[in-house]
């Protein structure tokens, strides 16, 4: 395993792995949890990610991604930035199905932990789901050391035309 700079032309490959790493959440999990409000926010989950991928490198906004990669190609990447000095933010984390219990994702966020500390970055923030999805997720940032927030995020769908009555 290989970790380096994303360039442009690593993005088409980043996006397709993003969407193959995301697929059993958002049309499976997702779907069976809150179907109508999946439908609302996801139901284009997929041109979404290609949009949001790119949009994670821009390094004149000190926007990046570090990938890691074999002969096969991409593994996983970690996109980040650097919010106002002080600060850093892991905005994705994605590796590959194919590459997963590997230790890909502790390394990349390894090496992103150390850019941002050379940059002078005191605190790092990182947000996750709940779900059971991403309990590897949490598991691997609380073992490097983040400490989780209470917080919770409700959604509801509406009746379509009609007014809302409070319970």
């Amino acid at each position: 395993m290989h970790i380096r700079a994303c360039t442009p032309d690593d993005l088409p490959a980043l996006t397709e792995l993003t969407i193959e790493t995301f697929r059993p959440l958002l049309a499976g999990d997702l779907v069976r949890l809150r179907p109508e409000v999946t439908a609302h926010d996801h139901a284009h989950w997929e041109d979404d990610y290609r949009h949001e991928v790119p949009a994670l490198l821009d390094p004149a906004e000190d926007r990046f991604i570090t990938l890691a990669e074999d002969d096969d190609g991409p593994l996983g990447y970690v996109g980040w930035h650097v919010t106002n000095g002080a600060s850093g933010r892991l905005e994705m984390v994605a590796v590959h199905p194919r590459a997963r219990r590997r230790g890909v994702a502790r390394a990349l966020c390894t090496t992103v932990l150390g850019e941002l500390g050379g940059r002078g970055v005191e605190v790092v923030h990182i947000g996750t789901g709940g779900d059971a999805f991403h309990a590897p997720a949490r598991a691997l940032y609380e073992s490097l050391g983040f400490t989780p927030y209470p917080t919770v995020d409700y959604a509801r769908a509406l009746p379509s035309g009609r007014p809302v009555t409070p319970r």
